[in-house]
């Protein structure tokens, strides 16, 4: 698996071949609360980069979730809907949202790595 990329909406994407796994920050998931609601995209929509992809509702607010990358969605993740207080314990991990078959590449490059990411989210945290 490819190192991990930050957008400043607190999603998070990893890269293999031509397909990016996209999900919601550790960050995110904390400021959150508890997960109570997740709607994913559509297999087979496109979805432009910093688009409106998904919505993510917790006990305190419901925020929406983006694409760092455009291009077409290959899979969701039935898991997060089912049950999604699973978001909260594996936000980085498991409890990832969908996969998007990217169309450019050169997308991934305005994204932050773990340290700028940690530093920005410290620096923008209310």
């Amino acid at each position: 698996m490819s190192e991990k990329k930050y957008s400043k909406q607190h999603e998070w994407v990893t890269i293999e071949g031509d397909v990016a796994t996209v999900g919601i920050t550790k960050h995110a998931a904390e400021l959150l609360g508890d997960i109570v609601f997740v709607e994913l995209p559509d297999k087979g929509k496109n979805v432009e980069k910093e688009g409106q992809a998904g919505v993510v509702e917790s006990t305190k607010a419901a925020s929406d979730v983006y694409t760092p990358v455009t291009g077409e969605i290959t899979e969701t993740n039935q898991s997060i809907v089912d049950d999604p207080a699973i978001v909260n314990k594996d936000p980085e991990g498991t409890s990832w949202f969908f996969k998007v078959k990217v169309k450019n590449k050169s997308e991934l490059d305005g994204l932050m790595n773990k340290a700028d990411y940690e530093k920005f989210a410290k620096e923008n945290t209310n």
